[in-house]
Parts: C-alpha cells; structure tokens; sequence
C-alpha cells in the first residue's frame, strides 16, 4: 500500500507539472494578451504594464519565474482585480464546495436506492418509470437543467428565491448538479446489482434461509457498490470542477465562476491558478478513490 501511495504521488506530480506547462504555453500562444480591451492604450503603457507584471521577457523565462513562484505557494496576483490568487482561490471554493459537497451526497443516495429498487424491480413498472427518467436526466446538460430550473421554479412559479450572497438558497443549483451523475449512478448500481444478484453466494444464502433483506444490503449491495466507489471520486472532482456554468447561470460567486472570468479577461495567472488548483482536486480525489476502493473490497491488489 506504501508502495502505491508513494508511485501515485510521484505520478500526481508529474501529471500537475504537464498541465501547468500545457496550459501556460497554449494561454500563451492565443494571440492578444490580457492588456488589450475596448480602450486602445498607448504603447508605452503597454510596455510599462508588461514590464510590471513580467510580460516583456520570453514565455520560456516567464513559465520558469512561475514555476519557481509556485513552489514557494506563490500564485501571483490577478491582473485585473489585483487581488491575491490564493485568497482568491480559498474564499470562492466555499462555496463551489459546499454546493458540490450537497449534490454529490444527494446524487449518491438518490442514485442508490433508485439503481436497487430498478434492479430488485427489473422488468417491471418502477424500473420502466426510473430508467426513462434516468435516460432523460443522461441526455441533459447540467447547464440546460439549471435554466428550466431557474426559468420554472425562480421566475414562472416564484417558489424559490433567486440566489443572493445574503439569502443564498441551494436547492436548485444542488439539483441541476446532481441531475447528471444521479442518473449514471443508478444505472451503474443497477447493472452491478443484476450481475451480483446472479452470483452464486448470492444463490446459496438464498438457499440456507438467509433473509431477503440481509441478502440484498449485506451480501448484494456492498459487492454491487465497488463500481460507484470507483467513480464516486471522479464525480466529487468532476462537480466542483464542473460547475462554473451552473454557477454562471446561478450567478453564484464561486470558483467556477472565478474561471470563466479569468479566461474571459485574458488573466494569465488566475487561468493557471484555478487549473492547477482543479486538476489538484482531480488527482486527488482519483487517489481517494482508488485507496478507499481497496479498503471495500480487501481481495484487490494495488500494484
């Protein structure tokens, strides 16, 4: 286990190194830069800005100086609102995280108990009802979702209040964010469950009189759950990282949010802060997963 954690740390590293140097170079080579806007300025104001803030020298020298900067957790300022990265950073991703932390809870329960009750139900009337929703819930953007949401229930019906950093309300932006993966999980726990309810174990407590219920939560739907774990950690990275146009359309000030502004502006380094700072809670919650995998199930040897 030692081993692994070790070799996945090493990996971690060098995948977190190759997107910082992806994304500089390519941020880079989009022609303009983040000082060019409506109001044309002179050159000389030009020069001095990119003076102030390193743009004059090469990209190689500028990926160099930045590098070294990040290493001392240094991720610069932003060029647009002067403010520190990293508090940036820290004081959006409250509240991404709070809202990704609700969908992704409510995302597993629901898509659980509805993958069970489908697959204890196969071929029946509630699975019928629950795969053409889940099939629905698929083929729906998050971003879509979010609009009808906002469109129906904050404008036509009035039932919830629209979002406001005094009076915040989740329940719909928690629901569009949840919609996507509810539904893929409760097709991955149905098709896990059909093939564990056919095992043999499964066949044999059957036949020693074990009852139905500890049949189905001890022996089927602990053994039917390892694929959702395996993508339980893709999905928490994956809605905090993924929210930014649910968080647009919200208008929640929260990192994804921070994202779309950046690379709207042309802000160099708050594009690469927020990249780095989600591609970190990518590898780490791939990490999570894996270790938290072997833990479920004891017979899976990490190598």
């Amino acid at each position: 286990m030692a081993k692994y954690i070790v070799k996945r740390v090493i990996l971690a590293i060098i995948t977190l190194f190759l997107i910082c140097f992806i994304t500089f170079f390519l941020m880079n080579a989009i022609p303009g830069g983040p000082f060019n806007g409506e109001k044309a300025k002179s050159e000389a104001v030009m020069a001095a800005l990119n003076a102030k803030y390193g743009l004059d020298k090469p990209v190689g020298v500028q990926f160099i100086n930045y590098m070294k900067n990040l290493l001392h957790g240094d991720f610069g300022v932003s060029l647009k609102t002067q403010r520190d990265i990293a508090t940036t950073i820290r004081e959006s991703f409250k509240v991404s995280a709070k809202i990704g932390g609700i969908a992704v809870v409510v995302a597993l329960i629901f898509g659980i108990i509805l993958g069970a009750v489908a697959a204890l139900n196969r071929n029946k009337w509630p699975d019928h009802v629950i795969i053409f929703f889940v099939t629905l819930f698929t083929a729906m953007p998050s971003f879509v979702a979010a609009s009808f949401l906002l469109l129906i229930f904050c404008i036509q019906l009035q039932w919830v209040p629209v979002w406001s950093t005094e009076h915040p309300s989740y329940v719909l932006p928690v629901i569009a964010l949840s919609l996507s993966p509810m539904a893929y999980i409760t097709r991955l726990t149905k098709t896990s469950m059909l093939d564990v309810l056919g095992q043999d174990y499964i066949r044999t407590a059957r036949a020693k009189g074990v009852r139905p219920t500890k049949v189905i939560f001890v022996h089927a739907l602990r053994n039917a759950l390892i694929p959702v774990i395996t993508y339980v950690g893709p999905l928490i990275a994956s809605i905090l990282t993924g929210s930014l146009v649910v968080e647009k359309i919200f208008t929640i000030g929260g990192l994804g949010s921070k994202f779309v502004d950046s690379i709207t502006n042309r802000d160099y380094p708050m594009i690469m802060g927020t990249t780095i700072f989600l591609a970190f809670i990518m590898v780490l919650m791939n990490l999570i997963s894996d270790l938290v995998y072997k833990l479920v199930d004891p017979r899976i040897q990490l190598d």
